[in-house]
């Protein structure tokens, strides 16, 4: 299988590479570009513990350094984050780019992995739940090629040897392993045996990528991803292979905006006893997952909803309001005390507003989770088994409260 699928890339970009010319037409003029952002929150939440309570606060959210520069016809493009609340620094992405032809460019480095709705599969400020699991948004380290085979068809394949490179994880248990002080989420090491009662010495190794769209109408793009993606347990020596496949559409018509994606994954997991993982440890701005994990086999649901409406309030030129909805459903089993407990599904409903403003975006979001391990007092849990009441136990969807954030995000982005 895995040789199977290397050479079907192999020859695919033997073809594609069969199209290059001898000589580009066209050479881009040399420049250096430096820019940034500066973001901050201003939150109210209300969880789980006592629902008539709120708990409001103010952080600074991150700044950031972005250079992109040209030189010969070979671009530069690198973003470094920095997140105080998190006491957290890294690269989001940092690559070498080449037009090869008028059809086909390349990048190498750190770069974004060519799976479903991209750039972004969202409209707010807090992603969808494909992010949350390492599928959406997500940056690793390797080589992408990039095709139009035609005005409406594109074609892209990557190769990527490792996960992005981890800055500081201060929050980090040691026995957690290195891997968590990244922008994406990645499969990490848990090698005290907490999500399988045997230790898993696991992290991402050898991942494959091929995404096609068509341009279906103006505006209006669907297409189809898949990804083939190893986790080498170094105990074991060995490599397992796992997938994700997904079908999406991104569509603009007006002022209208529609993102719609599917997703299904089995990340097929070993611990270092040799067997298959209902979940895995993964782990992103310093921070794992804890105690919970993700399930490694589940579907993901997604859609979002926004109209573009310009205005003149002020400093004011746009406001977007939008709706985001993901539903995640999970294959997968929780044993306390002799007895199996189905993994809970996980929810996540962001209705929002997006206010333009000059170089000023402010998002103000109105988040709403259940089993989602950024809207918990209980951070990390409800991607896995879901959040666990006394006993251990897998607590039922529909008894689960809505957990709350009001958050507005202010940035000015030069």
């Amino acid at each position: 299988m895995k040789i199977r699928l290397f050479t079907i890339l192999l020859t695919l970009l033997f073809i594609i590479a069969g199209s290059w010319k001898s000589a580009l037409a066209q050479e881009d003029e040399d420049f250096l570009n430096v820019g940034g952002a500066l973001r901050y929150n201003l939150v109210s939440e209300r969880y789980e513990s006592d629902p008539f309570t709120t708990n409001t606060y103010a952080t600074w959210d991150t700044w950031r350094i972005n250079v992109a520069a040209s030189y010969s016809g070979i671009s530069l493009d690198f973003e470094y984050r920095f997140y105080p609340t998190f006491n957290a620094h890294f690269i989001k992405y940092g690559y070498l780019g080449y037009q090869l032809s008028d059809a086909l460019g390349m990048q190498l480095g750190v770069t974004q992995v060519p799976f479903g709705n991209l750039t972004y599969n969202s409209h707010s400020w807090w992603f969808m739940t494909g992010y949350y699991v390492g599928l959406e948004d997500d940056h690793n380290m390797g080589v992408k090629f990039s095709y139009d085979v035609s005005d409406r068809l594109n074609l892209m394949t990557a190769y990527f040897r490792q996960q992005d490179p981890a800055g500081p994880a201060h929050n980090t248990p040691p026995y957690y392993g290195p891997g968590a002080g990244t922008y994406s989420y990645n499969v990490i090491p848990d090698s005290e045996g907490v999500l399988s009662g045997a230790t898993a010495n696991i992290r991402e190794l050898n991942q494959f990528n091929v995404r096609m769209t068509y341009e279906l109408s103006p505006g209006v793009v669907a297409g189809v991803s898949g990804q083939l993606q190893g986790l080498y347990n170094s105990v074991l020596d060995e490599i397992e292979y796992g997938h994700a496949v997904a079908a999406h559409v991104d569509a603009t018509a007006g002022n209208w905006s529609i993102k719609g994606q599917v997703i299904n994954h089995d990340f097929r997991a070993r611990n270092d006893d040799g067997d298959i993982m209902d979940r895995v440890q993964m782990g992103a701005y310093g921070d794992p997952y804890y105690g919970d994990g993700v399930a490694a086999r589940a579907n993901i649901y997604t859609v979002g909803i926004g109209r573009s409406i310009d205005v003149e309030w002020g400093p004011v030129s746009n406001i977007m309001p939008y709706v985001d909805y993901g539903l995640t459903t999970k294959d997968g089993q929780l044993e306390v005390d002799g007895s199996m407990f189905d993994f809970e599904d996980s929810h996540m409903l962001v209705p929002g507003v997006l206010l333009t403003a000059g170089a000023v975006y402010t998002y103000i979001d109105f988040a709403m989770g259940k089993n989602h391990p950024w809207l918990t007092e209980n951070f990390g849990m409800g991607m896995g088994a879901g959040q666990l009441d006394a006993q251990g136990r897998p607590i039922p969807i529909g008894d689960l409260d809505w957990n709350l954030r009001f958050n507005i995000n202010v940035g000015y982005y030069f």
